[in-house]
């Protein structure tokens, strides 16, 4: 395929997919409104696409450059001369290092404990309840308060016991944008004598310049007593590119426990730092370099318009009779829920005209509802989307999804995940309005209320078994 053709074809394949630039994808990306940070960042990328950070003493570059990032977050999360970290390539990968840590320090120090736990608030990331799948470490989730939804310390303490090795808290949580008290639960985790992780993947490098320009920020980070680690992402709020985040510890002694070595087998000594071996230089070439183009100021600039969008939006929802914000949110993330209109389709309606807007299911108290994730580029676009917003609970209350019947729903509660078969499986694919396509697999839907409305009132078992089964069947190659 000749060069021309071949990016023509990258190009048509994009047709459906949401703006990344712009503002109007309000979940997944993160735009500073500034075309230059794009611009220096994949500059940089591009410069260490080929070196790979598998060994420090063949790139010793990408050694400095791993470190002085990590100074950068060790910086600017109150953190003192003694706390170390490494870079990973996401929020995941940064929380599932933190708890193959936390058990692996277990193992040294409490080595009585057979089947180690982890204690946290019911709204804590699902990466959390990843890393419990991948390293064996039972996640016991907690109820939250459902006025603030911030972490129950009271209950995660009654959760604690002779197994228990991490707690965690968020700051901010994905779902409502709270931060859980921090404070508290370092408090818990001293008297205990365990471990604590606190999520700032999505709200840890935003926070400091919300405090600094005035905002009332609960403590969260290094210079919180019990606080032994810390995740936070810089392809979000630091707006570098996609594969770039951080995970740090109160020490070098307990790090030690997130590396592995092995020199037991015929080929090179193999000593990984993180998840990967063998990585590409060029995301940590690019947040290296986007945090070192915008600098301080910048950084301090892009804070304040997103903190103004923030207060925009919240002032905004309040005029419109359909919608309102759960909780009070102290960081980018706004969750809006209604009484009156199915979200679901109110998402779908904005999809129509081009935005992005993120549905969340109901779980745990926390009703079904809307997601957005201000950023840098969103302000100059707060009255256009809540004029459209208000326009598409319009157009929602006109041509609603039906909601699952209760015969349905009692249908759906009696199911055993388990024992679902192939041809059980596609009823519920197809009921979902996710069935089979010309080709046999099933498509990418244009609306998704329907499918959402029944995920919604699913049991979780359920739901997460057909979304399994479901995404087994896309990822597959095209027929010959």
């Amino acid at each position: 395929m000749g060069e021309e053709e071949l990016f023509e074809r990258l190009q048509a394949f994009r047709a459906d997919d949401l703006d990344t630039k712009g503002g109007r994808t309000w979940a997944y990306v993160y735009d500073p409104g500034r075309a230059d940070v794009d611009r220096v960042a994949k500059r940089a990328l591009l410069e260490f696409y080929d070196e790979n950070a598998l060994d420090p003493t063949v790139f010793p570059s990408l050694l400095r450059m791993e470190n002085e990032v990590v100074g950068i977050a060790r910086d600017h999360l109150g953190g003192d001369d003694k706390v170390v970290g490494n870079f990973t390539t996401g929020g995941t990968e940064s929380i599932m290092m933190a708890v193959k840590t936390a058990r692996d320090h277990a193992r040294e120090h409490r080595p009585d404990i057979a089947h180690p736990t982890m204690v946290l608030p019911v709204t804590a990331h699902a990466a959390f309840h990843k890393a419990a799948h991948y390293f064996d470490v039972e996640a016991v989730t907690v109820p939250v308060d459902t006025t603030t939804w911030k972490a129950d310390v009271d209950a995660i303490a009654a959760a604690c016991d002779e197994r228990t090795i991490l707690l965690v808290g968020s700051a901010v949580s994905y779902a409502h944008g709270v931060i859980d008290p921090i404070p508290e639960l370092g408090r818990l985790a001293i008297e205990r004598d365990l471990l604590l992780h606190v999520d700032g993947c999505i709200g840890g490098f935003v926070l400091p310049y919300f405090a600094r320009l005035g905002r009332e920020v609960t403590p969260f980070d290094f210079t919180v007593p019990g606080v032994t680690s810390i995740s936070m992402d810089f392809h979000k709020y630091a707006y570098c590119p996609k594969g770039s985040s951080v995970v740090l510890y109160r020490d070098a002694a307990l790090r030690r426990h997130q590396l592995f070595a092995k020199a037991a087998w015929t080929g090179y000594t193999v000593i990984n730092t993180t998840f990967q071996s063998t990585k590409s230089g060029g995301a940590l070439a690019a947040t290296w370099a986007a945090l070192n183009y915008l600098g301080d100021e910048g950084y301090m600039d892009i804070a304040r318009r997103t903190l103004a969008a923030v207060d925009a939006i919240i002032a905004g929802i309040a005029g419109i009779d359909d919608l309102s914000v759960m909780g009070a949110p102290e960081s980018t993330l706004i969750a809006l829920t209604s009484d009156t209109v199915n979200v679901f389709d109110v998402v779908d309606e904005m999809r129509a005209d081009r935005w992005y807007v993120q549905p969340q299911l109901g779980f745990a108290g926390s009703r079904e509802n809307i997601h957005l994730s201000v950023g840098g580029a969103s302000l100059p676009l707060v009255p256009a989307l809540l004029a459209d917003l208000s326009v598409a609970c319009e157009r929602a209350r006109v041509h609603p999804t039906a909601p699952p019947d209760a015969s349905l729903v009692e249908l759906l509660e009696s199911i055993d995940p388990a024992t679902l078969g192939p041809a059980e499986l596609d009823l519920l694919l197809a009921g979902a309005g996710i069935g089979a396509g010309e080709a046999g697999t099933p498509g990418l839907p244009e609306r998704t209320a329907g499918i959402n409305a029944i995920l919604n009132v699913c049991p979780p078992e359920l739901a997460e078994r057909v979304l399994i089964e479901y995404f087994n069947r896309i990822y597959v190659p095209p027929a010959r």
